[in-house]
């Protein structure tokens, strides 16, 4: 960052300390298509966290002098200061509570970001494989500096949850394989004449799989059988503050995910009679679509069949409902590789450009795919969901600030939005088919039932007197396992997954709906304001232009646009 910040306002701020920390995070750097990245990665040992907290209490020293500048009170000085500061915080709660030496996750953890981060680097010259060759080289080291942290957090009794640890070990064999491996199946379409170098390369960092599955096995696994799966009331506030932007009313939160569950039980019970005359629940309903219903039959004609989807998506609301940008409208369709979660994700373009913004469908060995359980799920990870919004975001970045629009992203503002989307579809008239408004009314039910035990779990609440399901009792994963099961149209693997995902990263699951909540909450406020004057395709982009809130402010700004 530079030395003399007695004249920078706060995006400049922010900017520099997106500099500063691609510096520290070389796969960020990747992800926004920084070249100088392209070789490297992240020091995830104790000592490449104190530098990242460092930084973040460096810059947090340099937006209050910014603050006091003139022009700093600006709307987009003040929104962008306000991100800043609210975000940082957040990180350093966690940081300082020493999160950062217990991360086993199923999802979202070191060695998840290790390997996903070659899933999207450039492979168009040699040049290309000679900086993922480099890179590879890189993942011992980086490795090692997990398990170093991994390690501390077990000397001072900071232990990840059991159930994590098993997912993850079964996730690194996978990886692992017995033959290539991912790394040297992913390296197999490099140049002849990079061959050995990649060979050697990719056998390297299979090795460092191989070392840290060994020793999670070994020592780490034994080091935390027994350790509670869930984080209490204290840890579960500080992970909710970091996902959503806001200290939320977990008890309210609560109440508002049975609320939900509620209705929108009643309107699957509705469109499940359509499908299925006289079924008993909408999920006798869903699994006889599974085998009755509409299907895509192959892994390449779902690819090609979500993308259409997406075309289509684009081609009916530009001009509508949105008013989109050429660059904007470019989004791929990709099969993720294999051995990560179960669940379907977005990554979002890289600044310039050049990477498109791409929907990544987890096969899970399936190769015939129901229509019912897609639809709505691309509307929400690619159009109009995240695709648009995290696309609009880079495209309006020069308005804004980097920080904005890449990393101070909030979980919530995110994924209620892509739920905002979904919903929005539905009231657009997109989902009149009875198979689809069915699925759509499921991934609905699916957030609403991650709030109640997201936070039922990890607080062990109790369960309301007027539920259809063990009232009076109190929730354990083994409970939530049975009820999601029993509630979901989704395979049993796949329900396994979501808790263990639940279990390893608290407070983010409850994100998507009360995110969505946010987002109507503004456009009612601003319908309201405006009247018959009010323009929806407007406020879309108004919204969408506004880069990164975290719930506390969301509502407040859309509500006057």
């Amino acid at each position: 960052m530079p030395n003399d910040t007695s004249t920078l306002l706060p995006r400049q701020v922010a900017d520099a300390y997106v500099d500063a920390y691609t510096e520290l995070d070389p796969i960020t750097g990747t992800y926004l298509g920084v070249p100088a990245s392209a070789t490297r990665l992240p020091d995830f040992s104790p000592a490449g966290a104190r530098a990242v907290a460092d930084l973040a209490r460096a810059t947090l020293d340099r937006l209050a002098e910014a603050e006091r500048q003139p022009g700093a009170d600006a709307g987009i000085e003040r929104r962008c200061a306000r991100l800043l500061r609210e975000r940082l915080t957040a990180e350093l709660a966690v940081h300082e509570a020493d999160e950062h030496l217990r991360a086993v996750s199923n999802i979202h953890s070191p060695v998840h970001s290790v390997r996903e981060v070659f899933a999207v680097m450039p492979t168009d010259s040699v040049e290309d494989w000679a900086a993922i060759a480099e890179r590879l080289r890189a993942v011992p080291a980086a490795l090692e500096g997990y398990r170093e942290s991994l390690a501390e957090g077990l000397a001072r009794k900071l232990p990840a949850g059991p159930r994590q640890v098993a997912t993850n070990l079964a996730q690194l064999e996978e990886w692992i394989g017995t033959g290539n491996g991912w790394f040297g199946d992913f390296t197999a379409a490099g140049p002849q004449e990079l061959r050995a170098e990649l060979d050697a390369a990719a056998a390297a960092a299979t090795g460092g799989l191989a070392e840290l599955r060994d020793w999670l096995r070994d020592v780490y696994a034994p080091g935390v059988e027994g350790a509670p799966e869930v984080v209490g009331r204290e840890r579960y506030a500080r992970w909710s503050r970091y996902w959503n932007g806001t200290d939320l009313d977990l008890d309210e939160a609560y109440a508002y995910g049975w609320s939900e569950y509620h209705r929108l039980l009643g309107e699957m019970r509705t469109e499940a009679e359509k499908v299925l005359p006289g079924a008993k629940t909408p999920w006798e309903a869903l699994a006889h679509l599974d085998e009755h219903g509409t299907h895509i039959e192959g892994v390449e004609e779902v690819r090609v069949w979500l993308q259409k989807l997406m075309d289509e998506a684009i081609e009916a609301l530009d001009g509508t409902h949105f008013e989109l940008a050429e660059r904007v409208k470019k989004v791929e369709s990709r099969i993720a590789p294999p051995g990560g979660a179960a669940a379907a994700y977005y990554t979002e373009p890289s600044e310039d450009f050049s990477r498109p913004g791409r929907t990544w469908l987890p096969t899970m060995g399936q190769t015939r795919f129901p229509v019912y359980d897609l639809v709505s799920t691309w509307y929400h990870e690619g159009v109009p969901g995240h695709h648009l919004q995290l696309a609009q975001w880079m495209h309006v970045a020069e308005q804004l600030s980097r920080y904005q629009v890449t990393l101070g992203g909030v979980s919530a503002n995110c994924e209620g939005w892509a739920l905002y989307a979904e919903r929005l579809m539905d009231e657009l008239g997109f989902l009149t088919d009875a198979e689809r408004r069915l699925g759509y009314l499921d991934a609905q039910m699916w957030r609403a039932i991650r709030v109640i035990v997201d936070i039922g779990m990890h607080l062990e609440l109790e369960i309301p007197a007027d539920s259809p399901f063990h009232p009076g009792e109190h929730w354990t994963p083994e409970l939530v396992l049975e009820f999601c099961d029993l509630h979901s149209g989704r395979p049993t693997d796949y329900v396994e997954s979501e808790v263990v995902r639940y279990l390893g990263m608290a407070g983010q699951a409850i994100g998507y709906k009360l995110g969505e909540r946010a987002w109507l909450a503004g456009r009612e406020a601003a319908r309201a304001a405006h009247g018959d004057a009010f323009d929806a395709k407007a406020w879309h982009m108004a919204a969408l232009s506004q880069g990164s809130l975290g719930l506390d402010d969301l509502v407040a700004e859309l509500s006057v646009l």
